[in-house]
């Protein structure tokens, strides 16, 4: 699949979205109240991209930043004009160049990012598979099951919707997310699955 080079305004906030997840969020920001009128004119998406103001200082806009494209789903608008809006995750991007800046908010110049695995087909389903059967595993030894589990298929893109139930850091999600091999996301969330498996086990 050829790589798209795009503009997009940006969102860097310390949250991390991955593929196919939903979220809400809470917009109050004037710039960023800008960005979603502006967005809602247009193809209802901007780019959601990991940065820790208070650890990482400033926003830059740096090539090589890797970030999740967010398409709004639903919002409301409120009367002091804040949004209240749900968001999911589609395919991920990497910023090649900041622009200047002729809005408030950011935005960059991004390229798509995409897998490069070599692992496909039957080989790939069955990898699926061992970490379906670790995450159900797991949800059977809960107390309760939760309401909202992700519907998983062997067929699709799997470790993104596991990783996002899994409670870690955020650097860890975010490494999810510049992994380029579905295979290599798997192993590391089959690691996590495994070690809550013999911890809720014993």
């Amino acid at each position: 699949m050829p790589e798209l080079r795009y503009r997009l305004p940006l969102f860097p906030l310390p949250v991390v979205l991955l593929p196919g997840v939903v979220m809400p969020l809470h917009i109050f920001e004037q710039r960023y109240r800008d960005m979603v009128a502006d967005v809602l004119t247009g193809d209802r998406r901007f780019g959601l991209i990991y940065h820790d103001w208070d650890e990482d200082g400033p926003f830059l806009a740096d090539s090589g930043e890797v970030g999740c494209v967010a398409e709004i789903q639903q919002c409301e608008e409120l009367e002091d004009g804040r949004y209240l809006l749900i968001i999911k995750g589609l395919e991920r991007f990497v910023i090649d160049e900041g622009l200047e800046q002729q809005a408030l908010y950011f935005e960059s110049i991004v390229t798509s990012y995409e897998d490069e695995s070599a692992m496909q087909g039957a080989e790939m389903a069955f990898r699926r598979r061992e970490s379906m059967r670790l995450f159900e595993e797991l949800i059977g030894l809960l107390p309760e099951r939760p309401d909202r589990l992700p519907e998983l298929s062997e067929t699709e893109e799997v470790s993104f919707l596991i990783a996002q139930t899994i409670q870690m850091e955020l650097p860890w999600h975010q490494r999810m997310l510049k992994l380029r091999d579905e295979g290599s996301r798997l192993e590391r969330i089959d690691q996590v699955l495994r070690a809550v498996i013999r911890r809720e086990g014993s």
